[in-house]
Parts: structure tokens; sequence; C-alpha cells
């Protein structure tokens, strides 16, 4: 009984940050409301409050779930013996999401209200790109201690990887600009992105 009970609470979950996440992006921040939230995921306001203590809460948790979801956790840098590998794919992983229709939606959501609501933005910046910088700039460190790479400012590379990660497309797709042209070349792009990063920092033996 206790796993069937926690099962339907952690669906509840999904079904809350679903519907927060689709009001963020569509109505923005300010305009949504925890009512609005539960009629849409179809629960009660209380549901909504017993998992989220605050709308806050709720909007942190939205985005870092984009993270989770497109399987960014700290599990992808389980082996800093294998760097190659566990970068490649968090570029893969990394281009999916901020090049998704829901992070470009948030990000001009934020942009659009960072005069009038600058909180929102720290929200969005501490959920969402300071959340991923932590988890590389930690695994980098850990990288270094095998001894073939030698990162320097471990934060300071996981800035320049994740803008160089950006690319010709993140760019286009926030001014709303085409991309079917690149599109074709992105997996290479990332992939020589990678190796030059980390060729740059590869220790000479």
């Amino acid at each position: 009984m206790a796993h069937s009970s926690v099962s339907r609470s952690e669906q509840k979950r999904e079904q809350i940050l679903a519907a927060a996440i689709e009001l963020f992006c569509g109505q923005g921040f300010p305009h949504t409301s925890m009512d609005e939230v539960a009629k849409k995921a179809g629960v009660s306001k209380q549901t909504v409050y017993a998992h989220f203590g605050s709308k806050d809460e709720l909007f942190v948790a939205a985005i870092e779930s984009k993270c989770v979801v497109h399987q960014v956790t700290e599990s992808l840098f389980s082996s800093p013996e294998k760097p190659e590998q566990a970068l490649l794919q968090f570029g893969y992983y990394f281009s999916d999401m901020v090049l998704s229709a829901e992070a470009i939606d948030v990000f001009k959501a934020c942009v659009a209200q960072a005069d009038t609501h600058p909180d929102i933005s720290a929200l969005y910046f501490s959920a969402g790109p300071e959340h991923l910088i932590v988890l590389l700039e930690s695994y980098f460190i850990e990288v270094q201690r095998v001894g073939h790479y030698q990162f320097g400012d471990a934060r300071d590379a996981a800035v320049r990887l994740c803008l160089m990660l950006f690319g010709e497309m993140r760019l286009k797709l926030e001014l709303g600009l085409a991309v079917e042209d690149i599109v074709p070349h992105r997996p290479q792009y990332i992939k020589e992105t990678i190796e030059m990063f980390l060729r740059a920092y590869r220790r000479e033996i």
C-alpha cells in the first residue's frame, strides 16, 4: 500500500510541474497563480501547496525538472576517468534542453520581465544555468584529480563550455529566426566543440 501511495504522490507532483512549466512559459510568472496551476494539473490547491510551499519554490522546481527530464543530472558525471564520453553525452543532452521551445520561452519571459521582476530572472538563473554550471564545475574538479586534464578555474571552464555549446542555433532561436539550415550540422558542431574544449585543457605528458 505504501508503494502505491508514494507512486500516486509522485504522479501528482509530475502533473503539477508539467502544468506549471506550461503556464509559466505561456503567460509568464507574475500572471500565473497557484489556483491556475492546480486547475490545469487536475489537483486541489492544497495538493499544490503540499508539494511546493510557494510559487517561487514551484518555479524553481519546474525549471530544475527540465534538467532531469533531459537527463542532465549528477549520474551523467559519475566517471571522471572518461570525460570524453561524459562530456559528449552532456553536449547532446544540453543541446536538446537549451534548444527546446520551453527553454526558449522561459528565457524570453524572464528577459521581458527583467526590469520589473528581476527576482524572477534570479530564480531562473539559480534553477537553470547555475545548476548546470555547478554540476560541470564539480565534475571538472574530479576529472582534474585523475591527472590527464588541468582546467584551472573549474567554474570558468564550465561557463566557457556551456556558452560554446549554445552556438549559432541558440542565438537564432532567441531571435525567432529560422534554423532549418543549421540543424543537420548541429551534432557535428557539438562533437567538434567537445573535442576542441578537451584538447585545450589536456595536460602534456
